[in-house]
């Protein structure tokens, strides 16, 4: 069963593979998915489930995915959900045309999963405020992703920017080990040069700030390789 609360996303790919990556990485940030491997399925589970957003491939058999488009945008049930058009078609034309005719966002494939995650979450905070934001918990900790705050137990915990982003990567993902390379490509981005060693700093730092008389620590070092949250 999916979490009722969280935000539901249509997903139309006629691409087993496709659809099995995009399914994995939705379910993974929370959301809960719908699937329909074609525009029939696509235009009856729309009006079934009332998805909060949905992913659409432009190539569908039968009826085409810029057809389910027009077709759920002139139907008042359905006219509200938001449209992200998924596509191997990168000509401007294309683009224009899927626009003008309700879709919402358009991405071309081959696209990177962290850029097709952070178009569902601006198209999703477009259209339906708070539904993308929510509390994290692991253990005594909880993380407030609205307010930015962060709790332990009763204590609350103050966080620079940097280390709070280093928790929500780690919480979003507990048990999971994180090398140094890769915590500095989330937090830092991979265009910016910063050394392994300074992951070590923040990592120093955010121990200490949820470092609490009596609490066990709840990051482990992993030597050589990178933390996890446990």
């Amino acid at each position: 069963m999916g979490d009722k609360l969280a935000p539901t996303i249509l997903v139309v790919e006629d691409e087993p593979a496709q659809m099995e990556l995009l399914a994995y990485n939705l379910q993974r940030e929370g959301y809960n998915v719908v699937r329909a491997e074609n525009g029939e399925d696509a235009l009856l589970l729309a009006a079934e489930t009332g998805p909060d957003l949905m992913l659409l491939d432009w190539m569908l058999p039968n009826i085409s995915g810029i057809e389910v488009c027009r077709q759920i945008k002139r139907k008042k049930a359905t006219s509200h959900i938001p449209i992200i058009m998924l596509t191997a078609r990168g000509e401007e034309d294309d683009k224009v045309r899927g626009l003008d005719i309700g879709a919402d966002d358009y991405i071309v494939k081959p696209y990177s999963v962290n850029e097709l995650m952070a178009r569902v979450r601006v198209t999703l905070r477009r259209s339906r405020p708070g539904s993308v934001t929510r509390e994290l918990r692991h253990g005594d900790i909880v993380v407030d992703t609205v307010k930015h705050k962060v709790v332990r137990g009763d204590k609350k915990i103050k966080l620079g920017p940097t280390e709070y982003r280093l928790l929500l990567t780690l919480i979003e993902h507990p048990g999971r080990v994180w090398s140094r390379e890769q915590l500095l490509d989330r937090i830092w981005g991979s265009d910016i040069f910063v050394e392994t060693r300074t992951v070590d700093v923040h990592v120093g730092r955010l121990r200490k700030a949820l470092d609490i008389p009596g609490s066990d620590d709840p990051l482990r070092t992993v030597r050589g390789f990178g933390y996890a949250l446990e």
